[in-house]
């Protein structure tokens, strides 16, 4: 029996075409236009202004470079030990294990909690009279406590811990989806040729797992790029402006009433997302290919 091959008529793309037009297309082109004007609460007239709100985001005497560098850190840092952190847990609960169902649940239970929930129970534990700081306490170690989200390089690294909590579950399952499509055939020859566990995870997991990693780091990276709420709720970008982000920097110039500055950096934002995620599934796709 034949059977043929149904083709769709074009027409019915137009629907979800028109919708991804009006709702994204326009507004983002409407928001790059507004990116070269003074618009802003102050002034009812919004005149076009040219690059001076980039002139401004690029000058030494503003602070955004700074904020642009610490979204790029916190991007790379969450980055890496999400996706090293996630590899190793779904190695292990993809072994044979008891309860591993009960395990895969637990690891995952902080992807599905609110940001707002996540940041204030952490807010909790590391205040100056918190749980961490009681616990360390306890066992005689004060010189060991402090202000974990407003003291020296800490606020950073307790930003980075609780991120990396937070979604390294959703990494593992994405990981233990490539595990699940990887045949048995190839371990099973491995182990008849004497091959041990390194030997295993670098010539056949790892090149096999080329497509997850792709997956995790593109969306790692516009996760780490768009990152705000996480930072708002722990910190709102102090102490002082230390670990401003470029979207809590957004939130508060909108909310100053400066339009026209925080559409620019805005639009900045989207051209540098782009441009990584573009070069980064060049890069992974040609790893896959060879």
């Amino acid at each position: 029996m034949n059977i043929q091959k149904k083709i769709y008529p074009a027409y019915f793309l137009f629907g979800a075409l028109l919708l991804y037009v009006f709702l994204y297309v326009l507004p983002s082109l409407v928001g790059m236009y507004y990116s070269f004007t003074d618009w802003s609460r102050f002034d009812d007239t919004v005149r076009f202004i040219g690059w001076d709100n980039y002139k401004s985001i690029f000058s030494s005497d503003e602070n955004y470079l700074r904020y642009i560098g610490n979204t790029l850190q916190l991007t790379v840092v969450t980055t890496i030990l999400k996706t090293v952190l996630g590899l190793g847990l779904a190695l292990i609960v993809g072994q044979k294990l008891w309860g591993k169902n009960f395990h895969r649940a637990v690891i995952f239970l902080p992807t599905v909690l609110s940001f707002l929930i996540t940041g204030l129970t952490f807010q909790s534990i590391l205040a100056p009279s918190g749980l961490l700081n009681s616990f360390l306490r306890t066992f005689g170690l004060d010189s060991w406590t402090r202000n974990w989200l407003y003291e020296g390089n800490w606020p950073f690294w307790s930003i980075y811990g609780i991120d990396v909590w937070k979604g390294m579950g959703y990494i593992m399952t994405i990981f233990l989806a490539g595990l699940m499509t990887i045949s048995k055939d190839y371990y099973e020859a491995a182990d008849i040729d004497g091959a041990h566990f390194w030997g295993k995870l670098r010539y056949i997991t790892l090149p096999l797992l080329l497509p997850s990693f792709a997956v995790t780091t593109v969306l790692n990276l516009v996760y780490g790029l768009r990152v705000f709420d996480i930072v708002y709720v722990l910190t709102q970008g102090g102490p002082g402006d230390q670990t401003e982000v470029l979207y809590s920097v957004i939130f508060k110039l909108f909310g100053y009433g400066y339009y026209g500055l925080g559409t620019a950096l805005s639009s900045l934002m989207f051209v540098i997302m782009v441009v990584i995620g573009y070069f980064i599934i060049r890069l992974l796709n040609k790893e896959v290919e060879a």
